[in-house]
């Protein structure tokens, strides 16, 4: 059976330790392969490798920084099916997902911040007639980077390019469930001649490997992308050593159709934003609330199309829902299921594991579920669940659906119905939430800030608010 390796200063190497931890297969309940247990003693090293190159790369210019990461987006690109193939056994989603949506993204994160870190710049002030004053931009020295498993390559690309376009080394430790194709970026980045050091990618877990990366005094600025728990955690250990933190984290996400909606569009877009990736997307809209006049044509409509959807082998090109992604949490959404139906909740369609065929039979599966008839404040509608599981409740107005909207400690997105402009600016405006998709869902400019409200997180990514969080600013003040 295949082990992975770590990527330090250059080269794939053993875990200090020589031990390692199983990975499995979501779809056949197998081990696969086995990635490194990585502990202190690994992210030292990584440390000094990011050290002694930081120099060298901080002091590239941005178009030379820029070259690399371009080549990098080419290699992946150019093995699409070899990734997407990995990205779908190492997480369970739909192969043809993964092709389609996740390794495209991550080839896209390399390309834009590539084009962006060649236009970023600075502000100067005239200050009277003979003082002027400049900002400059400096990268902060070594990142510390941890990615989920939902989106492997997709989020921790998203992560990783804008630091090294900033200038800064990066120390990256993807999710342990998850490692396949951030091995893969390993062997890509040597193929690219990324500068030994400059990417350093530690496997194992997040209170050993993780916890060393927070925690190290030379890691100068986390970004975490996960459950609201560890991003507290991370806050609690990073925030006494003033590091820069960004967390995006859970979220419990609303979508609100209204009357007036175009009907057919936000039927299927709906069907889309409750089950891609089998819900396990932290945009996913997990709670629906529909105008009361239509509630019943949306419930017969949504359940019928949510029932055509295909639970199936995610190699399989009509597969619409995979594979949970482990066993735990394939575990943890059954768990709120029966909670949801111990509080009264009744199950439209779903609500069962999946057993299948052949290679499958083994896998973690579970049918796409829709329940009504829960309080908005019970359990299920206030926790995350993130799997394939959604609640609906019908509303009566503007002020109703917007306190039951925001009622949870979460404000990650939020999706809005309606062909009411005015309606649509005012709801936006009093949702609680860090993004608002109205009449659409999972449309991405990288340009624009992307983070949530409440315990969703804090700090935002993308576009110039990456370039920001990356870098140090320091004011020049000069009498001329």
């Amino acid at each position: 059976m295949e082990k992975l390796k770590n990527y330090i200063d250059g080269i794939l190497i053993a875990p200090f330790s020589n031990n390692y931890i199983n990975s499995y297969d979501p779809a056949t309940g197998e081990v696969f392969t086995m990635l490194p247990d990585s502990d202190n003693e690994d992210v030292e090293l990584a440390v000094k490798s990011a050290e002694n190159a930081f120099p060298h790369w901080s002091s590239l210019s941005a178009e030379k920084r820029a070259e690399y990461l371009l080549k990098i987006a080419g290699l992946i690109k150019n093995n699409i099916e070899k990734f997407a193939s990995a990205e779908s056994r190492d997480n369970g989603k739909p192969v043809q997902l993964a092709r389609s949506v996740d390794i495209p993204r991550a080839v896209k994160n390399f390309e834009f911040f590539a084009s962006a870190v060649t236009q970023f710049s600075s502000e100067s002030h005239h200050t009277g007639t003979d003082i002027l004053n400049y900002t400059l931009r400096q990268p902060i020295g070594i990142a510390g980077a941890i990615s989920p498993w939902n989106l492997p390559l997709y989020l921790f690309s998203w992560k990783i390019a804008p630091a090294l376009a900033a200038g800064n080394c990066v120390i990256a430790k993807p999710s342990e469930v998850t490692p396949l194709t951030a091995y893969m970026l390993s062997e890509i980045c040597i193929e690219a001649g990324l500068p030994n050091g400059v990417l350093n990618i530690i496997h194992g877990y997040g209170h050993k490997a993780g916890s060393a990366i927070v925690s190290h005094p030379e890691v100068k600025a986390i970004t975490f992308t996960g459950g609201t728990k560890t991003g507290k955690d991370i806050a609690s250990v990073a925030g006494p050593m003033l590091k820069k933190i960004s967390l995006e984290l859970g979220g419990k996400n609303p979508v609100i159709i209204f009357n007036d909606c175009k009907y057919d569009e936000m039927l299927e877009t709906t069907v889309r934003s409750s089950f891609t990736n089998q819900g396990e997307i932290c945009l996913c809209g997990s709670r629906i609330f529909a105008e009361k006049d239509i509630y019943e044509k949306f419930k017969t409509d949504f359940v019928k199309k949510v029932k055509a959807l295909k639970t199936g082998d995610p190699l399989n090109a009509d597969t619409d829902i995979g594979a949970i992604v482990s066993k735990q949490h394939y575990e943890k959404i059954l768990y709120y299921i029966d909670l949801a139906l111990k509080d009264g909740g009744k199950i439209l369609c779903g609500g069962n594991p999946v057993e299948l065929k052949g290679r499958c039979k083994s896998g973690w599966f579970i049918e796409p579920t829709v329940i009504e008839g829960l309080d908005h404040n019970c359990r299920a509608n206030q926790e995350e669940i993130f799997g394939p599981v959604v609640t609906i409740m019908p509303f009566e107005n503007e002020e109703e659906v917007l306190q039951k909207a925001n009622s949870t400690e979460y404000g990650l997105a939020s999706v809005i119905w309606t062909n009411d402009l005015s309606k649509a600016h005012r709801v936006s405006a009093n949702i609680h939430s860090g993004i608002v998709w109205v009449n659409c869902w999972m449309v991405r400019d990288l340009r624009t800030p992307f983070g949530g409200m409440k315990n969703s997180g804090v700090g935002r990514e993308g576009g110039l608010e990456a370039l920001r969080f990356f870098t140090e600013s320091k004011n020049v003040c000069i009498k001329i």
